[in-house]
């Protein structure tokens, strides 16, 4: 296990070492990225991300580092333990203008509006779970403490009327964990963001098969979008992604890329760039890559823009 651990840390470019504000300087250095669990869609691409800095931008190299995701990396990325972070709009919509877990507005930016996240909420099937309601009483994992799939299952949970800290046993575990307890039977019910697919979900439904099932999510949608807005919008996970006998119903987020406000206009630029001008390879990585469109890589209000990804998306 430790020597695939080291090949994979060689193959992904990612590490563990802390950043230190290298976005600020204009010289070259390490930039540390703020990812997400192990077996999600962000770890991946941002190894991809991490090679391509190295590759395309003089003086620069980049680490991938496994996270929690969201709410941590936008912390992360605020303290000057990362330089750039994958986040979820809602997360990031609650770090701009300072609600949820976080006290007042944090100065961060957007590179770009990325691809979507799925919201995957999955059950085992003898627990005889058919709505988010039925969910009162079980053993759930609500995902990595200060992530962004913890943000949608507490809001989610809520919604279908249960406290999450009351009406149910929460378990807040990592997705390789997550899916190991359902394996084992430990937790009945799962909630996981991330695109599609994620090979920790693969994993799942491979391994159970008919027992494990999907939540259809749509009675949720109106109350999210009446109390968070349009950052939750409808979307299908269609049968394919994991063999599912018929579409599942969900609830899709947008994807962030973000980084400190002080960051390097210039650096912020070629960062942006990569993005678009190297997005094959990035889709070599996770199919995921492929989501990203220049049609709406702007629309991160209300996160700021950063001045670099700004000049990019000018054509200056």
């Amino acid at each position: 296990m430790a020597a695939l651990v080291t090949v994979m840390t060689i193959l992904t470019g990612c590490g563990g070492e802390r950043g230190s504000n290298s976005g600020d300087s204009k010289d070259g250095g390490r930039l540390s990225i703020a990812t997400g669990n192990t077996t999600g869609v962000y770890y991946q691409l941002g190894g991809g991300y991490a090679r391509l800095i190295g590759q395309h931008i003089p003086g620069w190299t980049a680490t991938a580092e496994a996270t929690g995701a969201s709410v941590e990396n936008i912390r992360r990325v605020v303290a000057g333990d990362s330089d750039i972070a994958f986040t979820l709009a809602d997360s990031a919509a609650d770090a701009a203008t300072g609600r949820g877990s976080f006290d007042s507005p944090q100065p961060v930016r957007a590179l770009a509006r990325i691809y979507t996240n799925y919201t995957q909420v999955l059950v085992r099937s003898d627990a005889k779970i058919r709505t988010l309601a039925d969910l009162k009483g079980k053993p759930v994992s609500t995902g990595s403490p200060n992530s962004g799939t913890e943000v949608i299952a507490l809001r989610l949970l809520k919604a279908a009327g249960l406290d999450p800290d009351k009406d149910v046993t929460r378990q807040k575990l990592s997705l390789p964990e997550t899916v190991q307890a359902m394996k084992d039977g430990t937790v009945k019910a799962m909630f996981w963001s991330g695109g599609l697919p994620t090979s920790g979900v693969t994993d799942l439904t491979t391994s159970l098969k008919d027992d494990v099932q999907f939540l259809d999510l749509s009675p949720e949608l109106p109350k999210l979008q009446a109390e968070f807005g349009p950052v939750y919008q409808g979307a299908t996970i269609e049968p394919g992604v994991y063999k599912t006998p018929k579409p599942v119903s969900t609830i899709g987020v947008p994807n962030l890329l973000v980084v400190k406000d002080t960051m390097d206009a210039d650096l912020a630029q070629k960062l942006t760039a990569l993005l678009f001008e190297h997005q094959a390879d990035l889709v070599k990585v996770h199919p995921e890559a492929g989501n990203i469109k220049r049609e709406t890589a702007t629309d991160t209000a209300p996160v700021v823009l950063h001045p670099g990804a700004q000049k990019y998306f000018a054509g200056q």
